[in-house]
């Protein structure tokens, strides 16, 4: 249920007095009188600057590219060596099951939780949590290890991804 004003009355912040150059005598919804007030802001309100910057401005942020003649032009291998030393997480997946939190609860030590992957199974390599090999547990100076036997292909990847 919307509120009315009589067309006589403009909305302003100090008071609801009758403006009498108005010469509309019906009433008004209370939404009619908030847009005809804000039209009549919009139109009172100067005109924005135009948002295109001058092509000085741009040439000061981005300066040109200047190719030293001294220097070898940049090679597929020298984009290559940029990345060379980003670290990522491998990880060697043993299995996974599903377990209710109730029984996840009940877990002490000694407890064994059963695995979807069968023993003798190769792994799962993962580099940042993607599949990108498979093999077989080694051990190497007593610590574990893995040796890969299959290296995934971006079909098998995806194929295994929908598993």
């Amino acid at each position: 249920m919307a509120a009315t004003l009589p067309r006589s009355q403009k909305m302003t912040n100090e008071s609801t007095q009758p403006d009498p150059t108005d010469a509309f005598d019906t009433e008004m919804t209370m939404e009619e009188a908030m847009a005809l007030e804000a039209a009549q802001r919009a139109a009172a309100a100067p005109a924005p600057a135009p948002a295109s910057a001058p092509a000085d401005d741009i040439h000061s942020v981005f300066k040109p590219l200047v190719i030293d003649d001294k220097k070898p032009a940049p090679t597929q291998r020298n984009d290559i060596d940029m990345i060379l030393d980003i670290p990522v997480q491998l990880t060697v997946e043993l299995g996974r099951t599903k377990v209710p939190i109730k029984n996840l609860l009940q877990l002490a030590q000694g407890s064994v939780v059963e695995l979807d992957a069968l023993a003798g199974e190769p792994m799962d390599v993962l580099v940042n949590g993607y599949l990108i090999a498979q093999g077989e547990v080694v051990v190497v100076n007593e610590k574990f290890g893995i040796r890969l036997t299959d290296i995934i292909t971006p079909s098998e990847r995806i194929r295994k991804l929908n598993r």
